[in-house]
């Protein structure tokens, strides 16, 4: 993931929280007393009524969680407050009676005190507002609701202090301290369950710099879930449910991490190859491990049609909703690592080869013992020469303290390769791009929340590369697939910004911005994107993914060829005149 966005960046403040009580629970530590003493509730059914009431109380907690004084300086335990009022909330006849309780339930913060001087929104800097038109709507909340939090937004202090929410120095991406994980959560808890889709909703509604790129409405994902999570009876089913509301927010960087083991195809094992989507098929295009598959009847170039008699086209279509993946490259990327997962054992797989399609049995081995392909490289060493003439080096194996050298040796030959189609071992879109530009040069600028008003980021720095002496002379070919993810993203822009740079391959994963970690209950682990990141005119780079400038895939007849397709090509266009 992307570690950092650059030594270059303009500081960012760090805002620190008044810390009003002792909570066993900084940056998302168990909290397992805390649990064993909270009120656990136990739901069977759950009525129309009450999942739109339940909506309201996620929407008014989480809202309060981050504007009003009494919970953003640390005076109130906050789950335990929502545990508290969940049962008033589930024995509500109707909205009126539940928009009462939660009036009632603002009033016990206290009164308001004056704020000197009050927070003020300047709008002109600004990427991304925050989403409250819901405060207002008295369709959906009674008058003295409206009037509750319309109050609380009107009245909260400019300070920016929030304390479950910090944001990283130097950087800007948040951390969400202060957020108990309750390892030692027993099932079912539908109050902790709900609890961890209230909580994972409103970091993404308030602390997502991407939120206004998830696809249809956050509020209807909110509504939809609430059955499922506060129904699951055991804990796979809660991840799993929590897994379907986080592929929602469609961000590479995001997952339910800690829980990937119930994502399907479920199993430990899986056949010892590799797959990857090519002209739209699930193409067999190595052998990861132990090469007596061979044996098996695979042979590379194969196209997987279907697995256990169900073809794959159906199978992607019943895991894809548990997928988080920012775009079609990432999401075909990581099905392809899993299309032949399941129980150990003897698996039937339907391939085509050619214009034959035969069933064909093999065996699955341990996950653990295949390698699952991180990259799309080259084999060998950091720097090659290529036919002689053509410079290689490729970023999963780089070493900033390197880079003059192989440079220096690249300056004889006709061109250089880059090759992205990794994750980089070390930061160098600064150390690399700056022997490639004429001048400075800005590549990206980024946006940052302001904690002073949660929903809203700003434009930060532009970022740009200063060049350095001596300038490469030659072209420059920069390598990108749907490996290229995050830093190798960000360094994907950072090199394209070079005046004889061209970037050669197919779309990458879009998932850009340094990443935050967010604790839920039963001990789950899930991320966000924490920045967001933007070419210099503002277009985005997230879900989009970084477009090359020569599109070439790899295709099946190259696969069977055993070619990197996209070296060849790379090679014909530093050659041409």
């Amino acid at each position: 993931m992307f570690k950092q966005v650059a030594h270059k960046i303009l500081l960012i403040l760090f805002f620190t929280a008044n810390v009003a009580f002792a909570q066993d629970s900084g940056n998302g530590v168990s909290s397992d007393l805390e649990y064993e003493q909270a009120p656990h509730i136990k739901i069977d059914a759950l009525t129309s009524i009450q999942i739109e009431n339940l909506k309201t109380t996620a929407k008014v907690w989480g809202f309060l969680k981050y504007h009003h004084p009494s919970v953003t300086s640390g005076q109130r335990q906050w789950d335990w407050d929502l545990l508290k009022i969940l049962p008033e909330i589930l024995a509500a006849p109707d909205k009126a009676a539940a928009d009462a309780s939660l009036h009632k339930w603002i009033e016990m913060l206290g009164p308001l005190k004056k704020c000197n001087p009050c927070a003020k929104l300047e709008r002109g800097n600004y990427e991304t507002l925050p989403d409250l038109e819901w405060i207002n709507d008295k369709t959906l909340l009674s008058r003295e609701l409206v009037e509750d939090l319309t109050h609380i937004y009107f009245n909260r202090s400019d300070n920016g202090n929030q304390f479950y929410v910090s944001q990283v120095p130097n950087v800007g991406n948040f951390a969400f301290v202060h957020e108990p994980e309750y390892r030692n959560m027993k099932f079912p808890d539908a109050g902790f369950q709900l609890l961890s889709l209230f909580r994972f909703w409103n970091i993404v509604q308030y602390w997502a710099p991407y939120r206004g790129l998830i696809q249809g409405e956050w509020d209807t994902v909110l509504r939809d879930s609430i059955r499922p999570v506060g129904l699951a009876k055991d804990r796979p089913s809660y991840e799993l449910a929590m897994m379907a509301v986080i592929a929602q927010v469609h961000d590479t960087h995001v997952n339910l991490w800690s829980s990937l083991d119930v994502r399907p195809p479920v199993g430990k094992c899986q056949v010892p190859v590799i797959v990857r989507f090519v002209e739209g098929h699930a193409v067999v295009s190595g052998y990861s491990g132990d090469r007596r598959t061979r044996q098996d009847g695979i042979v590379i170039g194969d196209i997987i049609e279907s697995v256990d008699g169900i073809g794959t086209e159906k199978l992607m279509a019943t895991w894809k909703p548990y997928f988080a993946v920012s775009n079609n490259a990432s999401l075909m990327r990581d099905i392809a690592n899993a299309v032949t997962k399941g129980p150990c054992g003897d698996v039937k797989l339907g391939i085509r080869r050619g214009e034959n399609v035969q069933d064909i049995t093999v065996r699955r081995v341990l996950s653990s013992h295949v390698v699952t392909p991180r990259s799309h490289d080259r084999d060998g060493p950091t720097f090659q020469i290529l036919n002689g003439e053509i410079a290689y080096i490729k970023l999963s194996s780089i070493k900033r303290e390197d880079i003059p050298l192989y440079l220096a040796r690249a300056e004889s030959t006709k061109g250089l390769l880059i090759d992205l189609r990794n994750y980089p071992s070390e930061f160098v879109p600064f150390a690399l791009g700056q022997f490639f530009v004429d001048k400075p040069t800005k590549f990206a600028r980024v946006t940052v929340g302001d904690p002073a008003h949660p929903g809203a980021f700003k434009w930060g720095a532009e970022l740009q590369i200063d060049p350095q002496q001596p300038k490469y002379s030659r072209k420059v070919i920069v390598l990108v697939d749907e490996m290229t993810q995050s830093q190798a993203e960000y360094t994907a822009m950072a090199l394209r910004a070079g005046s004889q740079v061209k970037i050669l391959g197919s779309t990458t994963a879009g998932a850009d911005g340094n990443v935050s970690t967010i604790p839920l209950p039963g001990g789950l682990r899930s991320m966000i994107s924490g920045i967001g990141i933007y070419y210099p005119d503002k277009r985005p780079t997230q879900r989009i993914g970084i477009v090359p400038d020569i599109e070439v895939k790899p295709t099946i007849r190259g696969i069977q060829e055993e070619r990197d397709e996209v070296i060849d090509a790379a090679i014909v266009e530093i050659l041409r005149n």
